[in-house]
């Protein structure tokens, strides 16, 4: 596994990180998608919490994204103030530099005001 750190996330006590590890492609892989419901911010603007959905796709090309390391990273941004326009490019950034390949992160932030606001972010 690579990583920002020697020692991988798989193993250790389960602490949010940036670190994202990532594994070995073997065999031809069309494309790896992640769902989850468990990504949660803060508005910057109001202090109020912001629950997601994000969808992550990419096209691995050599390496693939650790599932543990990717949900330890996604809980880093709990009670952080951050837009959601702000944040979905900066997973993607994230992602896109651990696999050194196209990532997109759709993100569908729960209900607020009777809006629900959707955004998608491409990097690498």
């Amino acid at each position: 596994m690579t990583s920002d750190s020697p020692e991988p996330v798989l193993g250790r006590p389960a602490e949010p990180s940036t670190q994202i590890d990532t594994f070995a492609l073997q065999g031809a892989v069309d494309e790896v998608v992640f769902t989850s419901n468990e990504l949660t911010a803060v508005c910057p603007m109001t202090d109020q919490p912001d629950f997601y959905e994000v969808v992550i796709r990419y096209q691995p090309k050599e390496r693939c994204i650790e599932t543990k390391s990717l949900k330890l990273y996604l809980r880093t941004f709990d009670g952080q103030g951050i837009f959601a326009e702000h944040l979905a490019p900066a997973v993607a950034s994230h992602l896109a530099e651990a696999v050194q390949t196209t990532v997109t992160v759709e993100l569908r932030q729960q209900v607020r005001g009777g809006i629900v606001t959707d955004v998608t972010a491409t990097a690498g």
